[in-house]
C-alpha cells in the first residue's frame, strides 16, 4: 500500500479507533497499534501484517518524541546484581538467548537460571537500540551482532560477580533455538 493509499485509509477511520490507535503508540506499545490496525483493516480493506506495521510505523513518525518510549533495559553491572539479588533461590548460572520479533528483529534476553528447572529469571532484554546505547562509548571491532556483544559483556560481568558460569550458546550468530544452560 503507498504512502497516499496509508493517508488515506487512516482518515478513513472513525475517530474514536484513530484515537485508539494513536494511545497505544503514544505509549509505545507497537504490539497493541499493529494488532488493532490489523483487525480493523483485514476484512474491510485486506489489509495485511506488513500493511499494519506500515502504517504504525507512520504513527510513530508522526509523534516522533512524544511517545513515552519504553526505558531500555539497565546492563550495568550494579543494577543487575541489585535485580539478580531478589529472585528466590540460589542463582546457578546467568544466561543469554537469542529471540526475536517483527518489531524489534533479534534481541537477547539475559537470564538468572535458579534451583528451581521451571522458572528463569529475567534480568535484561537487550535490544539493538538498548545494545547501542550501552556500547556508546566503547570502541569495538566485534564483528557480533551489537545485542550480543552487549549482552556478553554484561551476562560475563554478571556472572563473574556472581561466581557462576555463564552461558550463551548462540554468541555469534542469532539462534532461538539453541540449547539452553542446565545444571
Amino acid at each position: 500500500m503507498s504512502d497516499a493509499a496509508r493517508t488515506e485509509w487512516w482518515e478513513s477511520l472513525p475517530a474514536g479507533i484513530r484515537e485508539q490507535i494513536d494511545g497505544y503508540v503514544l505509549q509505545d506499545s507497537v504490539m497493541g497499534a499493529v494488532r488493532l490496525v490489523f483487525n480493523v483493516g483485514r476484512a474491510s480493506h485486506g489489509i495485511g501484517l506488513n500493511t499494519a506495521q506500515a502504517i504504525v510505523a507512520d504513527r510513530y513518525e508522526h509523534y516522533g518524541d512524544r511517545i513515552a518510549r519504553t526505558p531500555d533495559s539497565p546492563l550495568d553491572l550494579d543494577s543487575l546484581a541489585y535485580r539478580a539479588a531478589g529472585f528466590p533461590g540460589r542463582i546457578l548460572a546467568i544466561e543469554a538467548i537469542w529471540d526475536g520479533d517483527t518489531v524489534h528483529d533479534w534481541f537477547v534476553e539475559l537470564l538468572a537460571v535458579t534451583e528451581d528447572p521451571e522458572t528463569d529469571h529475567h534480568l535484561a532484554t537487550v535490544y539493538y537500540s538498548t545494545a547501542k546505547n550501552h556500547l556508546a562509548a566503547q570502541h569495538t571491532s566485534d564483528p557480533r551482532p551489537l545485542p550480543a556483544i552487549a549482552a556478553d559483556r554484561a551476562g560475563r560481568a554478571l556472572a563473574a560477580h556472581l561466581a557462576v558460569p555463564f552461558h550463551f550458546a548462540s554468541p555469534d550468530t542469532p539462534d532461538d533455538e539453541a540449547p539452553h544452560w542446565r545444571p
